[in-house]
C-alpha cells in the first residue's frame, strides 16, 4: 500500500491563500450587499422625510406609509389605521398594501361600532380589540403592531405582516417600524396644527374685515364747523375696539341752515372690554344714537332714551357703556352736555389759563331702567380748548407700572394749550407723550385709547 506523500510547504501555502481569497471575496460580497441594503433603506427613509417636510395633503402621505414600510422592513404587507383627533377610527384614511386583501378587512373596520365612538383609541382594551380583529384577518401571517403617538396621544396603529415563518425578532426591523410610526405621528400632528392655523387665518380675516368696517364707521375726518377747529383719533388695543366717538348734525332737515353753522352733536363713549364683543356693541350703539340725535332733544333726554333702547341688549351681554354726549351751537357757541359715567372732558379756559372738568350726574348706559341724567351748559370763548378722552388714555401703564393718569393729562394739555397750538397739534402732542410714557414704538396700548380736541378760533368775539 502506497503511503500518501506529504504536502509540501508551498502546496500548503497555496491552499491557504486560495481559501483566504475565497473567504475574503465572500466577506466583501456580504459587506457590499449590506452596504447596498443600508443605502436602499436610507433612501427610503429620506424619501419619507422629504414627503413629511413637503406634503400638503395628509391622505397622500398616508398612502406612502404602507408601501414604504414593506420596502424598508422587507415584508409582504402593511396596514395603517389612523385615529381622528377625538380618538375615533378614521375609516376614510385606512391604507394597506397589498390592495387585493383590503376590502374585507376595511368592511370589518367600517362596521366596528365601538370605533365610531369618541375616545376609542384612548383605551387600552379597545386597542387590544383592534389588534385582535386585525390578527384574525391575517390568521396565516405573522403580525407586528406599533402605536402611532403624537404629544402623548394615540393617533393610530401601524401593522406589518408576512408569512408565519417570518419572525419579527430583529431589532433593526422593529426600529424601522417604529421610525415610520413616529414620522406618521408627526405628520398627523402637523396636519392638526396646519388646520388650526388655517382656521385662525380665517378668523383673522373676518376680524380684519370687521376692523375695517368699524374704522369706516368712525369719522374719517372731522367736520368743518364755523369758529372751531376739531381733531380726533381712536387707537384700538386690538384690531377691533370698543371706543367710540362721533360728530353728528342734530337736525334731519338742513336745507335752510348750512351744516357748518348749525347745531352739532359731539359724543365719545367706551364699551366695557375690548375686542370683537365690544366692537359689535359699539356698532349697535352708534346706530341707536344716530337715530336719537335726529330728534333734536337735549342731551339728558338723548341719554335717557338711549339707555332705554340699549338696556336689553347690554344686559344680555353683561356689558355696560360710558358715554359723554354734548351738542354745540356754532352761532351762540353754547355747549350743552350730559354724562353717563364717562371720563369728564377737560376744558382749558384761555381767559383764566385753568382747566375744569365738564360733568353732570348720570349712570352707565345699560345699568338700570329709567336712569336719569343731568344736563349742563357752557359758552365757549375764543382760544378755549376742550379735550374729550376715554379711560384707555389715563389708565395706560408706564414702564414702571404706574398709570398715565388724569394729572399728567391735565399737565400736558395745559402746556400745549398755553403754547397756542392748534387742535391737531395738541392731539398729536398728547399721543406722543402717551407713547413715550408707555414706552412702545408700535403704538400698542393695553386698552383702546381715544381723544377728541376742540379749539375755539382765537379771532372769534367774546360772548356772554
Amino acid at each position: 500500500m502506497k503511503e500518501n506523500s506529504p504536502i509540501s510547504e508551498q502546496q500548503y501555502l497555496n491552499s491557504t491563500n486560495s481559501l483566504s481569497s475565497a473567504a475574503s471575496k465572500s466577506l466583501k460580497d456580504l459587506i457590499n450587499s449590506l452596504s447596498q441594503e443600508q443605502i436602499f433603506n436610507q433612501d427610503l427613509l429620506l424619501s419619507l422625510s422629504f414627503a413629511l417636510r413637503s406634503f400638503t395633503n395628509l391622505q397622500r402621505f398616508f398612502e406612502l406609509i404602507p408601501f414604504l414600510l414593506t420596502q424598508l422592513v422587507g415584508v409582504k404587507g402593511a396596514l395603517l389605521i389612523p385615529f381622528h383627533d377625538n380618538g375615533s377610527l378614521w375609516c376614510d384614511q385606512l391604507q394597506m398594501v397589498p390592495r387585493d386583501e383590503e376590502k374585507e378587512l376595511f368592511r370589518k373596520l367600517f362596521l366596528l361600532k365601538e370605533g365610531k365612538k369618541a375616545g376609542f383609541g384612548m383605551q387600552e382594551k379597545n386597542i387590544a380589540m383592534l389588534d385582535g380583529l386585525v390578527q384574525r384577518h391575517f390568521d396565516s401571517s405573522n403580525l407586528i403592531a406599533t402605536s402611532i403617538v403624537a404629544r402623548g396621544r394615540q393617533r393610530g396603529r401601524l401593522y406589518a405582516f408576512d408569512k408565519k415563518e417570518i419572525v419579527f425578532d430583529s431589532n433593526i426591523r422593529r426600529k424601522y417600524i417604529q421610525i415610520v410610526a413616529d414620522l406618521t405621528g408627526v405628520a398627523i400632528e402637523n396636519d392638526v396644527i396646519f388646520q388650526v392655523i388655517r382656521n385662525h387665518e380665517k378668523v383673522d380675516r373676518q376680524i380684519s374685515i370687521g376692523a375695517e368696517i368699524q374704522s369706516q364707521l368712525l369719522p374719517d375726518q372731522c367736520p368743518k364747523i364755523d369758529g372751531v377747529e376739531l381733531a380726533a383719533c381712536c387707537r384700538p388695543a386690538l384690531q377691533v375696539g370698543g371706543d367710540y366717538f362721533d360728530f353728528m348734525p342734530t337736525r334731519s332737515d338742513l336745507t335752510t341752515t348750512p351744516k357748518s353753522s348749525g347745531r352739532w352733536a359731539f359724543v365719545i363713549g367706551d364699551v366695557m372690554g375690548k375686542g370683537v364683543p365690544a366692537g359689535l356693541l359699539m356698532t349697535m350703539l352708534r346706530g341707536m344714537l344716530r337715530a336719537e340725535v335726529l330728534t333734536g332733544l337735549p342731551p339728558d333726554s338723548i341719554l335717557h332714551d338711549l339707555n332705554q333702547l340699549a338696556l336689553e341688549d347690554l344686559t344680555q351681554s353683561h356689558r355696560f357703556v360710558t358715554l359723554f354726549y354734548s351738542d354745540y351751537d356754532a352761532e351762540s357757541r353754547k355747549l350743552r352736555f350730559s354724562n353717563a359715567a364717562h371720563n369728564p372732558p377737560l376744558l382749558w379756559s384761555a381767559k383764566s389759563k385753568s382747566i375744569n372738568r365738564l360733568d353732570s350726574p348720570g349712570l352707565l348706559i345699560g345699568l338700570q331702567p329709567e336712569a336719569e341724567y343731568g344736563c349742563g351748559e357752557i359758552v365757549l370763548q375764543p382760544g378755549d380748548v376742550l379735550l374729550y378722552y376715554t379711560d384707555g388714555v389715563t389708565e395706560a401703564p408706564g414702564i414702571s407700572g404706574e398709570r398715565f393718569d388724569e394729572t399728567r393729562l391735565i399737565t400736558f394739555l395745559d402746556k400745549f394749550a398755553r403754547e397756542g397750538l392748534g387742535a391737531k397739534q395738541i392731539l398729536n402732542k398728547l399721543f406722543e407723550r402717551l407713547d413715550g410714557f408707555v414706552g412702545v414704538s408700535d403704538h400698542h396700548l393695553e386698552d383702546d385709547a381715544s381723544m377728541v380736541v376742540l379749539k375755539v378760533n382765537e379771532d372769534q368775539p367774546f360772548l356772554n
